[in-house]
């Protein structure tokens, strides 16, 4: 048997009690046209939006703040074909320049007598939540003692790069007779040496030409769209500054990507390179004993 309402309880059937919940709740509740034009929106949107009255949003269309137009457009067929969307992730440019990321819920409504076509949302905000998970995956694929990108970073670059036609570098670095150090030295001198190279590498590659620690004393530059020339003039550039403000020596071999291959297979070739010029180093060295 159903239990009578509590004293004071107002239903959802009740016009002021639907009223009070779309004035009260803090995700933001809208009704749009055809057009894209706002017709109405509770306090929560218009906070969200970063305005004080539904006014300030005259001269501006929900389809005009989207970041991304295909992304709004795909929304818009999935509304057209479903007649409702759940939880669509948008990027919403405010008036003041401000950029929210927000989950879209809404359904159509055709009005019975005109036949014009509304739209009846919720947006809720969670560009907190976003951020948040931007820095946790930052996180996850940096280095702690380094701050370079770790072995994980690498699955990202995996997944950004299957163009057939796109073309990468990579360079493999490592620290010459680091164990030798480390045992000299201590492992805590190590460390710092290692903290020491990264900033070294960084400073020599732009912003976007990735370092990675691939581990213990191995560090790999990774030149999206750098083909053969542009890599070797990175490496040259490396050998030179290496003279003068390397924390410790090192040896490096470097590759281009072939056509079809996979960035793990230029990073292997890369890692032969650096085989390769170890071996003769070690054979130069042994000839600079054998002569002494």
């Amino acid at each position: 048997m159903r239990r009578p309402p509590p004293a004071g309880f107002s239903s959802l059937n009740d016009a002021e009690s639907l009223r009070t919940l779309v004035r009260n709740l803090r995700e933001g509740i809208y009704i749009t046209n055809e057009r894209g034009e706002i017709l109405d929106a509770n306090p929560a949107f218009l906070e969200m939006l970063g305005v004080s009255q539904l006014d300030d949003l005259a001269s501006y269309g929900l389809s005009d703040m989207i970041v991304d137009p295909a992304r709004r457009m795909q929304e818009l067929e999935l509304l057209d074909r479903d007649g409702a969307v759940r939880e669509f992730e948008l990027q919403v440019l405010r008036p003041d320049g401000a950029i929210r990321t927000v989950l879209d819920t809404t359904y159509t409504c055709r009005d019975p007598d005109s036949g014009e076509l509304f739209y009846h949302g919720i947006l809720v905000d969670i560009s907190a939540r976003k951020e948040q998970e931007d820095v946790l995956r930052e996180q996850s694929i940096r280095d702690p003692l380094t701050g370079c990108y770790n072995r994980r970073y690498l699955s990202d670059i995996d997944r950004r790069l299957p163009v057939p036609d796109a073309m990468w570098s990579c360079i493999f670095i490592d620290i010459d007779h680091f164990k030798q150090y480390n045992d000299t030295h201590g492992h805590q001198m190590g460390d710092h040496t290692l903290i020491r190279m990264s900033r070294f590498l960084m400073r020599q590659v732009r912003a976007e030409e990735a370092v990675v620690r691939i581990g213990g004393d191995e560090f790999l530059i990774v030149l999206e769209g750098a083909a053969d020339t542009q890599a070797e003039m990175v490496a040259r550039r490396l050998q030179q500054a290496a003279l003068r403000t390397a924390p410790v020596p090192f040896s490096l071999g470097w590759a281009s990507r072939k056509p079809g291959e996979s960035f793990q297979q230029t990073m292997h070739r890369a890692d032969q390179n650096l085989l390769a010029v170890r071996v003769i180093e070690r054979s130069a060295e042994r000839g600079r004993l054998e002569e002494a």
